[in-house]
């Protein structure tokens, strides 16, 4: 009997001493987030993300505004936490605390565009694919040549037909090369719904044909929305990036008023969104929600309303993330610079993927998103602009 138990007790203990080494090895633990939410909201600035309405934008002349003291009454706070609350209440209220934000240079914290020309095509290509291709610098619509990380998850088995993209930009089609990617996507004013139709989804497909563009190419966030959490709901992607589009025409419009209204209804988006999230079991608990923009914006009374290569400021964005794999680390401070190429691997390897090992120019995911991070000291290797 005593020989038994402790042969039984030796094997015991090296069982327990094996599972402490796989764990304790460094070997990566396949992450808890089985799904990804990829939002974007376009050019909107760190400003307003971080310090809320800019008070020399709220008026007729600087910022277009139609109704002053309606604008103020609404946004105009006596600090800037309470002012940036009021644009984006659950962003602050929710998201800061159970995840993280980056990009408040004023905490040390940068986040910043690496392609160098600040604007749109080049943005989305890349936060998508992870690389910075200098062929693309214009936003005319050609198909891109490089690989975005939902075109290379649908080719995987897990993921196959369950990954999608809804984008209000009618280039959002050649920027995931759609015909090469066979992705789910719906862009711009085409028909957001397809196939066998509910009466709803058809009178929002005739509302979209029938309303007036207010910005050319680009369909109103109500109506993107709509589509997008539809399609949640139904068809439960792994996998869907959902793009906004008014923030930033209203600003080259010159309009500030519409430009914080529209911030203002993305962060009702990203709440219904969320509360979508809780209430559907296979997302539950199990789902990561990444949000970002594509390119920053000037300052000043005449700059805000641009971007580009030429207008100081609008190399430096914001993302915020938050799942069960992130922890909450909340507003991040001192940390080195991260890059927009950065989220394309990142959303892989949420899902326990490695993107980086069919796209090796990719840049790395982004430090302490999976993880506790590092000291924070050095960059990965395709990091730098």
């Amino acid at each position: 009997m005593g020989f038994r138990f402790l042969f039984l007790l030796a094997l015991t203990i090296g069982a327990l001493l094996a599972v402490g080494d796989v764990r304790g090895a460094g070997k990566p633990t396949l992450p808890l987030t089985r799904n990804v939410i990829l939002v974007t909201t376009d050019g909107l600035r760190c400003q307003e993300v971080f310090t809320g309405a800019e008070e020399l934008l709220m008026d007729g002349t600087n910022g277009g505004v139609k109704d002053v003291k309606a604008l103020r009454d609404q946004f105009w706070r006596s600090t800037p936490n309470l002012r940036r609350r009021a644009l984006m209440p659950f962003f602050w209220d929710f998201i800061a605390h159970q995840g993280q934000v980056w990009g408040n240079t004023n905490r040390g914290s940068s986040v910043r565009v690496a392609n160098g020309l600040n604007f749109s095509y080049p943005g989305y290509s890349e936060l998508l694919t992870g690389v910075v291709d200098p062929k693309i610098d214009s936003n005319d619509k050609l198909p891109n040549r490089n690989v975005t990380v939902f075109e290379w998850l649908n080719r995987q088995p897990p993921f196959k037909g369950k990954c999608a993209a809804f984008g209000s930009w009618d280039v959002f089609p050649y920027i995931f090369n759609r015909e090469r990617s066979g992705l789910y996507l719906r862009a711009g004013f085409e028909p957001i719904y397809e196939g066998k139709v509910n009466p709803r989804q058809e009178l929002m497909n005739t509302l979209i044909q029938e309303t007036t563009q207010l910005y050319e190419g680009v369909l109103y966030d109500s109506f993107l929305f709509q589509g997008a959490i539809d399609y949640l709901r139904h068809e439960k992607p792994r996998a869907i990036y959902i793009g906004f589009g008014e923030t930033d025409d209203a600003a080259h419009d010159g309009r500030y008023d519409r430009y914080l209204h529209a911030a203002l209804r993305v962060d009702r988006y990203l709440q219904q969104l969320w509360q979508a999230v809780q209430s559907i079991p296979a997302y539950e608990g199990k789902t990561t929600l990444i949000v970002t923009t594509d390119h920053g914006r000037g300052s000043g009374p005449v700059e805000w309303k641009s971007h580009g290569q030429k207008i100081a400021g609008s190399e430096d964005i914001w993302m915020a993330v938050m799942g069960p794999d992130t922890p909450a680390f909340g507003e991040r401070a001192t940390t080195p610079v991260v890059y927009q190429k950065q989220i394309a691997a990142t959303v892989a390897a949420l899902l326990g993927q490695n993107f980086q090992a069919a796209i090796p120019q990719a840049a790395d995911p982004l430090p302490g998103v999976i993880q506790k991070p590092p000291d924070e000291k050095s960059h990965g290797k395709n990091n730098e602009p």
